[in-house]
């Protein structure tokens, strides 16, 4: 079984995220829908359960929600899907075929239209298959991550491939793994921000892999400037979020960090 967890603050799109999970999951599925500060319980199905965790001073709770739920997970493999994605045709069966149980595993990404629940043509453009961290924000004393089109074209052909870091809005694994882990720690992040070189780095520097899996895939919401967050975020938290995970790799543990960094060079714009 797969348990498939998906956070969810205010999200507009979240029945079609559920829905679109259920029918496109060939194996054995449960869903744990994880609403942040709100109660909405809409999609009547035995499959589904919801999570409803109270606003605290107005932080947000995702990490404290996908650890309640894989608390509850009866699944062999657990998975988390941002509230506005649509996925591929048995995505569940071909992500498990291929996952080690030390491994952190990505679908292909494309960006979703939500009106149409399609996949965008994005003019050419590869799917994001691969994502690296920005020299000017590691200047700047932050890591966040860029889509690399030019290692996804380089690499089209290798069907399964590390992986440096991800969106963090879909990510699958071993149950087993999450929780040897620890994942999600709330104790050294905030509740919010920073999933990716959590879960990324964490894995990296401990003998696990992070793969990208192109055999399936799976569309994300680009909010930007037409739908926009469509939640007040609290940009306090994710900065406090920024600041500990940069302290925590780039400073505390530099030798670690540059060693994966080291692992796919050229990186754009770094220098190793």
């Amino acid at each position: 079984m797969l348990s498939v967890v998906i956070p969810s603050r205010n999200e507009t799109w979240l029945d079609n995220t559920v829905q679109d999970v259920l029918k496109n999951a060939t194996g054995e599925i449960e869903i744990f829908v994880v609403l942040d500060g709100y109660d909405t319980k809409r999609i009547d199905d035995p499959r589904v359960s919801y999570i409803c965790l109270p606003i605290k001073n107005g932080q947000m709770a995702k990490r404290v929600g996908i650890n309640a739920a894989v608390d509850l997970a009866r699944g062999k493999y657990v998975m988390s899907l941002d509230a506005h994605c649509m996925v591929g045709p048995g995505f569940d069966e071909i992500l498990a075929k291929d996952c080690e149980e030390n491994w952190i595993v990505i679908p292909r990404r494309y960006k979703l239209d939500p009106i149409n629940w399609c996949f965008m043509d994005e003019e050419g453009r590869p799917p994001i298959d691969y994502e690296y961290w920005k020299w000017s924000s590691f200047q700047d004393g932050y890591l966040k991550n860029y889509r690399w089109d030019a290692r996804s074209l380089a690499r089209r052909d290798i069907p399964i491939d590390d992986m440096l870091t991800f969106q963090g809005s879909c990510w699958f694994m071993h149950k087993t793994y999450y929780q040897r882990m620890h994942f999600m720690d709330v104790s050294r992040y905030t509740g919010w921000g920073q999933e990716d070189v959590e879960l990324g780095l964490e894995t990296w520097t401990t003998g696990g892999r992070v793969v990208i899996n192109k055999n399936t895939w799976y569309a994300h919401l680009f909010k930007g400037k037409t739908y926009g967050r469509m939640y007040r975020a609290n940009q306090r938290q994710h900065e406090r979020s920024r600041r500990m995970a940069f302290d925590y790799w780039c400073v505390k543990r530099a030798d670690k960090f540059f060693d994966v960094l080291q692992k796919f060079a050229p990186i754009p714009n770094w220098t190793l």
